[in-house]
């Protein structure tokens, strides 16, 4: 299993936006890592759908 798709398969187990003060630097920096992963796989999938949406463009004329 890659990256990607551990990262589908996990829910995190933290919220965006909540109090960090508690946490450790080694917590931080499993959520940055944890995050990172997420912002990879959101950018493909955006490229991909972006790609999709310029060939049918070039097909069937001006989509978004």
């Amino acid at each position: 299993m890659n990256a990607e798709e551990d990262a589908q398969h996990r829910r995190p187990g933290f919220q965006i936006g909540e109090d960090l003060s508690a946490l450790s630097v080694a917590e931080l920096d499993h959520r940055v890592t944890a995050l990172q992963v997420e912002i990879e796989r959101l950018n493909k999938a955006r490229a991909a759908k972006v790609a999709h949406l310029d060939a049918a463009a070039g097909i069937f004329g001006k989509l978004r």
